[in-house]
């Protein structure tokens, strides 16, 4: 047992100590002095630290969107809710790639692996959904532009996020719950510990989801542009007042669905096609993009809107420059 345990830790390989006579090893030591058992390198996967350094970026990004809605009272409209749910499973995703790095690494074992992947994918989902949540208000927004403010637009709102992140919890317990492939690695996806079948359901409802937000853009783009050509009719400007505000509204629909889906569809289809037999660093490289979503969420979200503008420069500098204009940015925005 005892000599075992030296053949062990030296470092050699299995198959040499098996050919070799248990004599021949002592002959091969030297007898004189301790032996020096040398400890293997940590290889640290090049790919593993972009992936790390986008969750840390994630994490800052996106803890200053939730600092600022949770600092202003005034930031409690549904939009805000929407965009403060978002940036909070923003933020839960940059930790989750952060903490899968530090496990991986220092702390490895199998649950460690499922908890990970649990909030990784539990915050994803979360993400991907108060994206839906959001595109939803804003058509509800102008579909019923009258009784929008209403007690009863709240209440649905504070019923999508119970149902977003119920459901994300839902989606993130499963590994930890059992459904993994840590028993049976033939049945890998190509996120190893998620099984085949739990990769293929979250990418059909990745799929989806996105079918429905396209769908609804392109009913808030109608409404918009319907909105635009009546006010330019009323004030006697129709060519170049419809002309920008459909660029406008056109532009803004591009971006917002064309990052969505040039983030998030790599992943998505090399998820539904590819299995574990497939070479790791396509994983990785159709991966890293979707992570590149939960940067770009904020941008797009957040800063640009003038209500979050002004909050962030009265909790920075305590004042409001000129130059951002006094009007609310109004939830049917765009």
């Amino acid at each position: 047992m005892n000599e075992d345990l030296k053949v062990n830790l030296s470092g050699l390989p299995r198959d040499y100590l098996d050919a070799s006579a248990p004599e021949n090893i002592s002959a091969a030591v030297p007898s004189q002095g301790p032996v020096v058992e040398s400890e293997p390198e940590l290889v640290v996967n090049p790919w593993d630290i972009v992936l790390c350094s986008s969750g840390t970026l994630i994490c800052c990004e996106n803890a200053i969107v939730v600092l600022i809605i949770f600092h202003s009272p005034n930031l409690r409209a549904p939009m805000f809710l929407l965009i403060g749910s978002l940036a909070l499973a923003d933020l839960l995703a940059g930790l989750g790639l952060t903490i899968n790095f530090v496990f991986a690494y220092l702390l490895q074992s199998e649950a460690t692996k499922l908890v990970t992947i649990g909030l990784i994918v539990a915050s994803f989902s979360a993400s991907v959904c108060s994206l839906l949540a959001i595109t939803v208000d804003r058509y509800l927004s102008l579909y019923y532009a009258l009784t929008y403010h209403s007690e009863r637009t709240v209440t649905f709102t504070y019923v999508m996020l119970v149902m977003l992140w119920g459901t994300s919890i839902c989606l993130g317990l499963l590994p930890v719950m059992g459904w993994n492939c840590l028993r049976d690695e033939s049945t890998c996806s190509v996120v190893r510990p998620l099984t085949k079948n739990n990769a293929a359901i979250l990418s059909i409802s990745f799929l989806f989801m996105f079918a429905l937000m396209l769908q609804l853009y392109i009913q808030i783009c109608k409404i918009v542009m319907r909105h635009a050509h009546q006010i330019a009719l009323q004030h006697h400007f129709l060519a170049t007042s419809h002309y920008v505000t459909t660029r406008k509204g056109v532009s803004t629909l591009a971006l917002i669905l064309g990052t969505f889906a040039a983030c998030w569809m790599p992943f998505t289809l090399y998820s539904l096609i590819a299995d574990y037999t497939y070479p790791s660093i396509y994983t990785y490289a159709t991966l890293l993009p979707a992570t590149y979503n939960s940067i770009i969420n904020p941008v797009i979200y957040a800063f640009r809107n003038q209500e979050i503008q002004k909050a962030l420069c009265l909790i920075c500098c305590g004042c409001i420059p000129s130059t951002l204009s006094q009007r609310a940015r109004s939830p049917s925005d765009v």
